[in-house]
């Protein structure tokens, strides 16, 4: 399948790229998440027609992303979750409670923009988590997970 991106999208491709996508990643998520639309010629020819105020758009999103992100630099949540022996914690601690401790720490975060490498974390301990705030802007938080 054939899609027009509407922004920037990781790993595949910049605003205005034509690319090739597999039908159900660009009916499933590119197309209802406005992020693309299907290639056709009237799309390329409206496309074309709305690309200075979409450059615009972008241009906006990212500048909003990095003053967040001169914001968030460097800042640390601590998470309590109840904890057995040796650390290993009843549970775990996955993006949504990330994401909230955040909030509540007044860092306005959703769980879509939280990055954990290997999955939710199992133990107490100090971590750091990549916070991705827009394609091209990405910045690092530290999150301590102690027992309650």
């Amino acid at each position: 399948m054939q899609v027009i991106l509407l922004e920037k999208v990781r790993n595949l491709g910049n605003l205005g790229d034509v690319v090739s996508v597999a039908p159900g990643y660009g009916r499933n998520y590119l197309i209802p998440q406005h992020k693309a639309v299907p290639a056709t010629q009237r799309n390329l020819e409206d496309f074309a027609a709305r690309r200075a105020e979409l450059e615009a758009q972008q241009a906006r999103m990212l500048a909003e992303a990095q003053q967040r992100a001169s914001i968030l630099d460097g800042v640390a949540v601590q998470v309590a979750r109840q904890a057995g022996e040796g650390g290993r914690l009843f549970g775990s601690v996955g993006t949504q409670d990330i994401a909230e401790a955040l909030t509540a720490a007044g860092h306005a975060v959703s769980r879509a923009e939280v990055r954990l490498p290997q999955g939710a974390f199992k133990s107490t301990g100090e971590r750091s988590v990549e916070i991705q705030l827009h394609p091209d802007v990405v910045v690092t938080v530290t999150v301590n997970v102690v027992p309650a």
